[in-house]
């Protein structure tokens, strides 16, 4: 691909200003470099940096190989600096853009005009333009759920002490921004920006130690902290400001429309065990125990600022009856709030109210650290919350109290960004979803019916036979005593895991438990084993009155090609199963179905994936409707478009029409977190385009959705077909595919990399597809250049349908015109060609112990880039990839001659690291592993793009 194939034909506007913050940020860093590491630390960098920016625009041989020799002359300590050097330059950068794109955002809504498409303002005059009055809306908002789950996994690469550093450049940054600002206290600003990027270079990027999963707990505990607290709030209010713009107030002065609070957030991490044997009951625990403190301490905080701010006197204002009375009953531990002075503030009545708040809070907080310091504590009945509808009833009194004597607008302040935060994250702050594996359950429940007597063999069974005994165990009156001691140890931690979820719905509320996601689902009998452990550890069952109660969700998860293929098998069997269906409509009559977009990415390529989930989902709606159960679809998205990532408000809208019922789940995962949540404003914005997405997505709710036409759908169905056939022939019938992989990537060194906690392989020395794990599958072909999970296929698959017929090329432009799925698809595989380089693969393939198996490899996947390339361009009718995202091209072309140098290094540390230990298999001494563990972070954060 040449280069003029990446520059947009129309540059954004004002793009020059965010050039000079990029070229401020790189002065700075230059002078750190030179400051702290010398002239010739310096000097190096510039050498590569300005000698790669020369290839880039115009490639001499010549020059090249003087580069790779003046790389191949420096030594382990040397290299390690120039990686550290890059790799903060992008660090900067990305943070210069993120920065800019805010002030882009800014300005637009301080011109006071329309604003971007996605934004509230947008989406509400669209909406109202097409005739959707305030009724419908009404009904439509209150139906909504959006639902990010935030995950940890192998090759999440920042640490949070880095991404606090960067907040703090981010924030030093922003303060320049200011045209207010004199020549002194400009240059006093520039001083302090240089200062923090002085501390990012002096902070290590690396982990020392491979992360426990505690320690994944708390960098996902960092994101609230560190912005959603704030944002959400922001979020709400933007919504409701872009609603009385559009909508109006009615005659009494109210909204025409009412905002629900509709963001949820979830996590898997330290509940997902799957793969992950360091995910142990007590570790599920503890995630519930700290997400509990850390949304405990946010309230507290902020009852203990509001105590300063509702000072009305009773001389002043007559609060409400039911306010009083609320009063009267905390008179029982006033002493013990005050401190024997039981009468304080008896005439400011919403700071005594307050303090009294601030006192349950702390005993309810207080409760949970004891627990999380090993002691069995018991929740003070008198004096604690107990729950968080306790502690909003106790605001919402407040708030209605201000209202009532005319003081609305400081009702409308803080105290409800206060009441908007408890009844977004409650006491739990996020819902922990548990995730195993199927197998794991089957060998379990085999387990405890031999132990029982119940059955002897039931691996034997068919599985109608498995269905027909789990169901009749799970609603059995009484079962035989188990014995624990005659378990296997997985077998008893297994069930000790349903055991933890009862406990923890005690303990931080039924909110706290979110979901339980069977992996590898391929029968209704993975989910019935799930449902009998539930009803051993008393989840589910039939009460003393006879009647039925279930206690726990459960997701199928569904992730290979073949899975997928089955979905309406299985949902079918299970749905129809007598048992499951009263103890699903017990749990409130929701089914979720979790896709897996990964592994069936991994298994078949993107188009034949993408096709099959985009089918799946139909499938699923059609079955749970016919069975009148509501359902919630759940998207196991990675970061990169090989693992079903790419920008949210336009993936929601890609999906099939009439799916989306006012309900969303997704993961995020990677450099998504980090990218989306570091920062308050990036986290506003990020919520806002995803919450729109889902309104739009949802209009099914309250009108009929225009329907997907019959003759795309064919053709999607041959383009996958083709597709797929493309895909599984290089990586499943091209012999000694497995070892190019292997070996002209960084995958194995990835172990080494102290990045999760997480096992990257599913059986260690297994050079086998089945093997690796989807995660570093995508991420060993975007460290080498190749992206390949993200486009391969495609190309191929468009030129054999389009069979130089004009006028099936221009079907193909009005399905890219027209279709929001089709556009998707190609717009997110525009990205990830213009990610990928065939220069610099071509140098990774040399790695390859067979010049002959690599030849051949590179050629094929070679030739399939050129031609997924001219393919889409042809479709999408334009000269360059991301044409139609100028800001995005820019970007990329911006990081393309600072990856160049970073991507000849790594090869080069590759191929030092992989000699030595040739030559001494147990050598302990490695001077080429540090630098290259670095230069794997470098080149993620170059490419925004872990896995």
């Amino acid at each position: 691909m040449k280069e003029n194939q990446l520059m947009p034909a129309n540059l954004p506007p004002r793009d020059k200003e965010l050039r000079a913050r990029v070229k401020l940020f790189g002065n700075l860093l230059g002078k750190v470099l030179k400051r702290l590491e010398g002239r010739r630390a310096l000097a190096a960098v510039e050498t590569l940096r300005k000698g790669f920016i020369a290839l880039r625009k115009q490639d001499d041989p010549a020059k090249r190989a003087k580069l790779m020799a003046f790389i191949d002359k420096l030594d382990a300590d040397s290299l390690e600096l120039i990686i550290r050097a890059f790799s903060t330059y992008f660090s900067l950068a990305n943070i210069a853009e993120e920065d800019f794109l805010y002030r882009e955002r800014r300005r637009q809504v301080s011109e006071g005009g329309p604003l971007w498409v996605g934004s509230f303002d947008h989406t509400l005059r669209q909406l109202y333009e097409q005739g959707i009055p305030a009724d419908s809306l009404q009904q439509l908002l209150d139906q909504l759920a959006y639902v990010p789950v935030f995950t940890a996994h192998p090759t999440e690469a920042r640490r949070r002490t880095v991404m606090e550093a960067q907040r703090r450049i981010f924030l030093a940054a922003d303060r320049l921004n200011d045209r207010r600002l004199g020549r002194e206290e400009r240059e006093e600003a520039t001083q302090e920006l240089e200062t923090r990027i002085q501390v990012l270079w002096r902070t290590n990027e690396v982990r020392v130690k491979k992360p426990q999963v505690q320690d994944e707990i708390k960098y996902g505990l960092f994101y609230f902290e560190e912005s959603l607290f704030e944002a959400v709030p922001i979020t709400y209010r933007f919504l409701e400001k872009a609603i009385r713009r559009t909508y109006g107030n009615d005659e009494a002065g109210n909204p025409r429309v009412r905002v629900p609070s509709f963001l949820r957030f979830g996590s898997w991490i330290g509940g997902d065990r799957d793969g992950n044997p360091n995910v142990t009951p007590a570790v599920t625990e503890l995630a519930c125990r700290l997400a509990m403190e850390q949304v405990l301490s946010e309230y507290l905080r902020r009852v203990s600022a509001l105590r300063h701010e509702l000072t009305h006197s009773l001389y002043m204002c007559q609060p409400s009856e039911a306010f009083l009375e609320s009063l009267e009953r905390d008179s029982n531990i006033a002493t013990a709030v005050f401190r024997g002075s039981a009468d304080r503030f008896e005439t400011e009545p919403y700071r005594r109210k307050l303090y009294i708040m601030r006192y349950r809070l702390t005993e309810t907080l207080n409760t949970v650290r004891r627990r999380l310091n090993g002691e069995n504590a018991v929740l003070p009945a008198n004096s604690a919350y107990a729950s968080a509808t306790e502690m909003l009833n106790d605001l919402r009194l407040i708030h209605d109290s201000l209202v009532s004597h005319g003081d609305a607008n400081v009702a409308a302040g803080k105290l409800t960004d206060l009441i908007r935060l408890a009844e977004t994250f409650g006491f739990h702050l996020f819902h922990l979803d548990i995730r195993q594996e199927s197998t794991v359950h089957g060998q379990t429940v085999a387990e405890i019916l031999k132990v029982t007597g119940l059955n002897e063999d039931y691996d034997a069974l068919s599985e109608p036979e498995r269905v027909a005994l789990l169901a009749r165990l799970a609603e059995a009156e009484e079962l035989p005593r188990l014995d624990g001691e005659a378990l296997s140890e997985t077998a008893r931690e297994t069930l000790e895991v349903f055991h933890v979820i009862g406990r923890m719905r005690a303990e931080v509320g039924p909110e706290g438990i979110g979901t339980y996601v069977i992996s590898m689902t391929h029968a209704a009998s993975h989910v019935m084993e799930v449902m009998f452990l539930a009803r051993l550890a008393g989840l589910a069952g039939r009460n003393e009155a006879g009647e039925c109660f279930c206690q726990i969700r459960v997701s199928p998860l569904f992730e290979t090609i073949e899975d997928l293929r089955h979905i309406e098998e299985v949902l079918e069997d299970l749905l129809t199963q007598p048992v499951y269906a009263r103890m699903l409509k017990a749990s409130g009559n929701l089914q979720e179905v979790m896709l897996g977009y990964s592994d069936s990415c991994k298994d078949g390529g993107i188009l034949a994936s993408s096709w099959n989930l985009y089918e799946a989902q139909q499938k699923i709606l059609r079955i749970t409707g016919a069975h009148h159960v509501a359902c919630r679809l759940f998207h196991g998205r990675g970061g990169t478009i090989g693992r079903g990532g790419g920008p949210t408000h336009e993936s929601i809208l890609a999906q099939p029409p009439g799916t989306v019922h006012g309900q969303i789940k997704f993961t995020e995962q990677g450099e998504v977190l980090s990218y989306k949540y570091s920062n308050v404003e990036t986290a506003v914005y990020e919520l806002s385009m995803g919450a729109t997405g889902l309104i739009k997505a949802s209009r099914c709710l309250i009108d009929n959705p225009p329907m997907d036409r019959r003759d795309y759908l064919g053709i999607m169905d041959e383009l996958a077909a083709l597709g797929e056939e493309a895909y599984r022939d290089l990586t499943d019938r091209t012999e000694g595919v497995l070892d190019y992989f292997y070996e002209i990537t960084p995958v194995q060194e990835i172990g080494q990399l102290n990045i999760g906690s997480r096992p990257s392989h599913r059986r260690k020395a297994d050079r086998s597809k089945s093997s690796i794990r989807a995660i570093p599958w995508v991420f060993g072909w975007a460290q080498s250049r190749h992206t390949l999970p993200a486009w391969y296929g495609i190309g191929t698959a468009l030129e054999r349908w389009r069979q130089n017929d004009p006028s099936r090329l221009a079907k193909l432009q009005t399905m890219y015109n027209e279709w929001p799925f089709f556009r998707s698809l190609l717009s997110n595989c525009q990205m990830a060609l213009t990610k990928a380089d065939m220069r610099t693969a071509e140098e990774y393939a040399k790695l390859c112990h067979d010049p002959e198996l690599a030849k051949r490899v590179f050629g094929r996947i070679r030739d399939e880039f050129e031609r997924t390339v001219t393919q889409v361009l042809n479709v999408a009718n334009t000269q360059t990839l991301l044409d139609e995202n100028p800001t995005l091209a820019l970007s990329l072309m911006r990081r393309n001659p600072y990856m160049d140098p970073l991507n000849h290094i790594q090869i080069t540390l590759l191929r030092r690291h992989r000699e030595l230990h040739e030559r001494q298999p147990e050598a302990e001494q490695d001077p080429w592993i540090s630098p290259l563990l670095r230069s794997i972070n470098a080149i993620a954060a170059g490419m925004r793009n872990t896995g």
